[in-house]
């Protein structure tokens, strides 16, 4: 099969990958979207979205996403579904395979792929996503005010999202497997100096409850020990703060990554180390992880294909 071939190829989709489509069209690229596993990235299993700019009453996740989809799709953007399962962005022609056996080549390529929220592995987590379960405080804290909510971690961002909890809820426990938080010390005082925020260390979360929504954790401190206890606490959400994963396992060797598996863009910008392949998005930001700054950095790295092919 001859491979299809685009001047700008955008790899996942969500808010990075679909305002890149967007101001791509817009630029007369002709851009081809291969959506991924989750077309719409991690919004699709999002309930409401009151944090994106525009929609005064708040939107749900899914719509929010169809309707970035529908204006790529307006502006000339072929979408296409599929697995990207083999790169190859040695040449001035980027080539790309899908796992169906597809082809692609490209001129310029954004990367969008995103990154998966680490949760403990139980099955309530699932049971729960959207009713009571969140990995995202900033995203799901409005949520909650005035009511009870648990985290699950011990770093730096365990303890900034129980924080930011504390500042909209009435009580906040914050559930740290090991005897000790592993945050930095400046942190660790802003949780003990934190009237609303209650630690909970040597404890490991069991099992999640409730009728339709979360009601309250199954915990055990001293798990696997002889001074193992188990008891419940009441809870309304369930925030997991334990780090995110980047979907960057096929891009291992093609573009260089940090030491957490992010891809490495060099700032301002959104190009990556190899020329002509750009990165967007939760894939390319370990820090702010938003819907509204992924579309943004979609937007500045659709201008920088558009500029490196104008170069070119």
């Amino acid at each position: 099969m001859t491979p299809i071939h685009t001047k700008c190829l955008i790899i996942g989709s969500g808010p990075a990958g679909y305002t890149a489509a967007i101001y791509a069209s817009r630029a007369m690229l002709s851009p081809v979207v291969i959506e991924g596993p989750q077309p719409g990235g991690q919004l699709i299993t999002t309930t409401e979205v009151e944090n994106f700019p525009g929609y005064i009453d708040g939107v749900q996740g899914p719509k929010l996403m169809d309707d970035l989809r529908a204006q790529a799709l307006r502006f000339g953007a072929e979408i296409r579904s599929g697995l990207v399962s083999k790169v190859d962005f040695t040449g001035d022609v980027k080539h790309v395979t899908l796992s169906n056996g597809d082809e692609y080549t490209a001129d310029s390529v954004i990367i969008c792929t995103g990154a998966a929220a680490r949760y403990l592995g139980l099955p309530d987590e699932r049971k729960y996503q959207g009713l009571g379960v969140s990995a995202c405080a900033t995203c799901d804290g409005f949520f909650y005010r005035g009511r009870t909510v648990a985290v699950v971690g011990g770093g730096d961002t365990a303890c900034e999202e129980a924080l930011y909890l504390a500042n909209l809820a009435a009580k906040v426990y914050l559930i740290v497997r090991k005897p000790y938080l592993r945050a930095s010390k400046v942190m660790q005082q802003r949780v003990a100096d934190n009237p609303k925020i209650e630690v909970l260390f040597n404890t490991v979360t069991m099992g999640l409850f409730g009728e339709e929504v979360v009601e309250g954790a199954h915990l055990a401190t001293h798990s696997g020990t002889e001074n193992e206890n188990f008891y419940d606490i009441a809870i309304d959400g369930f925030f997991l703060a334990i780090g995110h994963q980047p979907n960057t396992e096929v891009f291992l060797g093609a573009v260089e990554l940090d030491e957490g598996g992010y891809i490495k863009v060099k700032a301002p910008g959104t190009a990556t180390n190899v020329p002509g392949v750009f990165a967007a998005g939760d894939v390319a930001d370990p820090v702010y992880q938003q819907a509204i700054s992924a579309a943004g950095m979609g937007c500045r790295a659709a201008l920088d294909a558009e500029r490196y092919l104008m170069e070119r």
